[in-house]
């Protein structure tokens, strides 16, 4: 009898294609076991509630922020598991930055990074033979018109993280502080410059749009912070190829970015935990991340990915040249109700940024969420 097995993934080669063309892989490998994979919007994969999910999936691809909430909650079933204790530490070994230990949460694993990601820098080598190393250099090329950066709210509130952390300061490290004023206001000062040059509808542009107008244009050469996405660098993807590289150094290198990617976890409420266990152990696995699922469009979260030459030919040397950003990058703080936090001060930064609200007052705002939802 044959068991079938539902997920749920984002919209986009990334998110959906790595994970159907290994669940074909999967049924040579497991012909008992059939992986059916349905996708949402990437704005749904960021705000629809997992207590909904986990009532109609069996494996969830979800964002590693969420995993206090949900593991609170007793949405998801742990993964670390004594069957799976070898493989499991062979995963924790060949993780990518933090990736890995952004699915644990009150000292067990509830997911597993089948896909890394930071936000890091892009260029189009065609228009611009070296890209910016320095955000001196940054703010030169954007008075010249040539760069784009998405400045959305969550994507303003990225950088802001991004860049404090580079600066010298993680957020959210000192009870009820959010930066302190003085990090604060230099990292304003740097993205407010930003975005006085960047064309007026980087306002309202997450990463794929941002990528998607660098690709087409006959002029814009550079982003400096996006979430990456391999998919731009493969050949035939976009009409021009772009090229992902480190994130501009600060007075930290390129360390603090902030780090995303997303990761496979299992439904507690699925009638075949089991199963859906097994299949995420697998399409984690080095070997399928490196074949499978990266041909299905996928970004590996495994590290065998990334070293091997294969991909990184395959995109531009995608994973070489992001690689020391992502061992660098920022984890955000391990809480059940951060998700609450990032999303009610998200829209204050883009404001802020584009000159509607003082340091002062962004700052009062963000001590006062930080100690609201951090602390509680």
């Amino acid at each position: 009898m044959t068991v079938k097995l539902t997920g749920i993934t984002w919209e986009h080669e990334r998110g959906y294609g790595s994970m159907a063309a290994a669940a074909l892989e999967y049924r040579a490998v497991r012909p008992d076991v059939e992986v059916t994979w349905e996708q949402r919007s990437l704005q749904a994969f960021a705000d629809q509630p997992l207590e909904d999910l986990v009532k109609a999936y069996d494996l969830l691809v979800i964002d590693h922020p969420h995993i206090p909430h949900a593991v609170e909650a007793g949405l998801l079933a742990p993964l670390d598991v004594a069957e799976y204790e070898s493989q499991l530490a062979g995963l924790a070994s060949r993780a990518v930055g933090l990736s890995h230990e952004s699915y644990q949460h009150l000292g067990r694993q509830w997911g597993l990074a089948s896909d890394a990601a930071a936000q890091v820098a892009v260029f189009r080598p065609d228009l611009l033979d070296t890209p910016p190393r320095t955000w001196v250099e940054v703010l030169d090329l954007a008075r010249d018109g040539r760069v784009v950066w998405p400045y959305k709210p969550v994507d303003a509130y990225s950088s802001l993280l991004t860049v404090a952390s580079g600066l010298g300061e993680n957020a959210m490290r000192t009870e009820g502080v959010f930066l302190e004023a003085e990090t604060l206001a230099e990292a304003l000062a740097i993205l407010r410059e930003l975005a006085h040059h960047v064309p007026v509808a980087c306002r309202g542009w997450n990463p794929i749009q941002a990528a998607d107008a660098l690709a087409e244009s006959n002029t814009l050469a550079y982003c400096p912070l996006l979430f990456g996405y391999t998919n731009y660098s493969r050949a035939g993807f976009r009409a021009h190829r772009l090229k992902h590289v480190d994130i501009p150094s600060s007075r930290r290198g390129v360390s603090g970015s902030l780090l995303g990617g997303a990761g496979v976890a299992v439904s507690a409420l699925s009638a075949h935990v089991s199963e859906a266990i097994d299949f995420a152990y697998w399409v984690s696995s080095g070997p399928v991340q490196e074949g499978a699922y990266y041909n299905g469009g996928g970004q590996p979260g495994h590290a065998d990915a990334w070293e091997s030459e294969r991909p990184n030919a395959d995109s531009l040397d995608f994973f070489r040249g992001t690689r020391a950003t992502l061992e660098g990058a920022y984890l955000r703080p391990r809480a059940a109700h951060y998700i609450e936090l990032q999303n009610s001060v998200s829209p204050l930064v883009t404001q802020a940024i584009a000159g509607e609200m003082d340091d002062s007052t962004l700052k009062r705002r963000l001590d006062e969420a930080t100690a609201t939802w951090l602390e509680n």
